[in-house]
């Protein structure tokens, strides 16, 4: 399951790259996503997360939700969850410990703002790739080098302008796969989901920060 969720945020990153490296016709598809997103004030969603070998062998796959609010967001998979309020991240591991990290310190994993808003630019390099299906696919390249995956492929929904999948390629060729569905970007969402409360898991859970 750590695995899971690892591939999940790192998934859900960035560092730094000039637009000018960047292709013209995948940021325009990219912002179109990013503008539905920013104007949304609440999003829920199911991910579905499939991961296969370098060989191509299953290796498993994980149901996840996930709300979001602003800079907020929780997700769910069974017992484990990761809160984010806004300036810190609470991982807990569905047993007996929670890991307690600033937000600015999760900079070489993904957050799910990251994923959902198209906001690109200063992060990868990136291109549209040719598709003739219900998909635009748009590969991305990250530009540091100490990122733990080698590229990530991102395919929009032409119709809406939603993302809907995500293709992982990690450095040792394993592939994850995120599936987004059931996406409601109007979605009414309580604040009060993404409030830390240490009394709602087990007495004896112990916080690492």
């Amino acid at each position: 399951m750590k695995k899971i969720y690892a591939c999940c945020l790192y998934l859900f990153a960035f560092t730094i790259t000039a637009f000018s490296q960047n292709d013209p016709a995948a940021k325009k598809v990219l912002d179109a996503v990013g503008a539905k997103v920013k104007a949304s004030k609440g999003i829920s969603a199911n991910c579905t997360l499939s991961s296969f070998t370098s060989k191509g062998k299953a290796n498993g796959t994980q149901s996840i939700t996930l709300q979001m609010k602003g800079e907020k967001y929780l997700l769910n998979q069974g017992k484990t969850e990761i809160i984010c309020d806004g300036s810190n991240v609470y991982r807990f591991d569905g047993e007996k410990t929670i890991t307690k990290s600033a937000v600015e310190e999760g900079s070489q994993t993904l957050s799910p703002q990251k994923l959902l808003s198209g906001a690109y630019d200063k992060d990868f390099t990136y291109k549209l790739l040719p598709s003739k299906g219900p998909f635009y696919e748009i590969e991305m390249k990250p530009i540091d080098s100490k990122k733990n995956f080698q590229k990530v492929n991102l395919f929009i929904d032409k119709a809406k302008s939603t993302f809907a999948k995500a293709r992982i390629l990690d450095k040792s060729n394993n592939v994850t796969e995120v599936k987004i569905g059931n996406l409601n970007l109007n979605a009414t969402v309580a604040d009060a989901k993404f409030i830390f409360n240490k009394a709602k898991y087990p007495k004896d859970v112990e916080i690492l920060d």
